[in-house]
């Protein structure tokens, strides 16, 4: 299947999952994040803002704050087409629409973080398969963004079961994730 088939599969099974399974399956996948040795030992995760039926990462954010962890969120620069993670201490005051509708912190009042502050990134997509390969949006945001992130920091996308594949199409600008989390 191309990417594009796949992308417009995943993409209907996301916007028609019925709320409630989302939100369950999103608790399950949140516990097994903060039961990793790599969210516990963390004290900068870079997190996204869900978006279109992805895993629900508010109530991930908002108890990753409540233990002390700093989060920070991905603000889109179009014009690059590159992603700057800035932190956040409140998902409510210190996030505005960004581009494609999706939130991100305000540069005016958020921290711009270092690359290298990161200790953990959370990553976004589409579609997974089990080697970490990862389908996003097609417009490469994440894989350059991951291409600038030091090789040592963990990366883990997040997915609902059916977002999991055999094998997902690559090419050479795309980079995988390090694990992925599902349920």
């Amino acid at each position: 299947m191309t990417k594009q088939l796949l992308r417009v599969k995943i993409l209907k099974k996301l916007r028609t999952q019925k709320e409630v399974h989302r939100n369950k399956k999103s608790l399950l996948i949140k516990e097994r994040l903060f039961r990793l040795s790599e969210f516990k030992r963390a004290r900068v995760i870079l997190f996204y803002l869900a978006f279109d039926g992805e895993v629900e990462t508010r109530r991930m954010i908002e108890e990753a704050i409540a233990l002390g962890k700093q989060i920070a969120l991905p603000v889109i620069i179009r014009k690059t087409k590159a992603l700057l993670p800035f932190l956040i201490s409140n998902l409510e005051i210190h996030t505005e629409p960004g581009p494609y509708g999706i939130k991100q912190p305000q540069c005016s009042v958020c921290k711009k973080v270092p690359l290298k502050r990161i200790e953990l990134a959370i990553i976004p997509g589409i579609a997974f398969d089990k080697t970490g390969n990862r389908l996003g949006r097609g417009k490469g945001y994440y894989d350059r963004f991951l291409k600038r992130l030091p090789k040592k920091i963990p990366t883990i996308g997040l997915a609902f079961d059916f977002q999991v594949s055999k094998r997902i199409p690559q090419s050479s600008c795309d980079i995988p994730v390090k694990k992925v989390l599902s349920a």
